[in-house]
């Protein structure tokens, strides 16, 4: 387990900064502590200053998951967000869409969304943004990628 080299933090950056904005700083001075992302394995992991210390006691074949996963990096060096990133971007996430009741399940089993699906939508959402996708009751569903405004879909 090791630091973030500077490319590899830009492009970590560069994603969040997608989804969450300047909230970026959110994540990382906590008022429960002070949080950082570390490489193992081509997956970052979000994990506490506490924590961090704790692991350095691990030998590294041993170490599994230090901390929460937001992602790996992929063999031509993209970072890919994972769906265990989700809970820390919610709370923070710049726009966000709700999905209704009927078109829910048909998005979660890797469907588009059509506008009539739509149950709400953040004002001001531009076309290719990240967006976090909620349910009607406000639980975080998926973080995508593009929201393609034209096609009135997302994907």
């Amino acid at each position: 387990m090791r630091p973030l080299t500077e490319a590899e933090t830009r492009a970590v950056f560069e994603k969040l900064g997608k989804y969450i904005g300047e909230n970026i700083q959110l994540l990382v001075d906590r008022p429960d502590g002070t949080y950082c992302f570390r490489l193992h394995r081509d997956r970052v992991f979000y994990l506490s200053e506490k924590l961090l210390k704790l692991a350095a006691s691990v030998p590294r074949d041993s170490l599994v998951a230090p901390g929460s996963c937001f992602g790996k990096f992929t063999k031509s060096h993209k970072f890919r967000l994972s769906v265990t990133a989700l809970d820390f971007l919610a709370p923070y996430a710049k726009y966000k869409v709700w999905v209704k009741p009927g078109s829910e399940q048909s998005f979660l089993y890797g469907n588009h969304v059509l506008k009539s699906g739509l149950g709400r939508i953040t004002e001001n959402t531009a076309q290719y943004q990240g967006v976090v996708v909620y349910s009607m009751a406000d639980v975080p569903l998926a973080d995508v990628g593009e929201y393609v405004r034209n096609e009135e879909t997302l994907t």
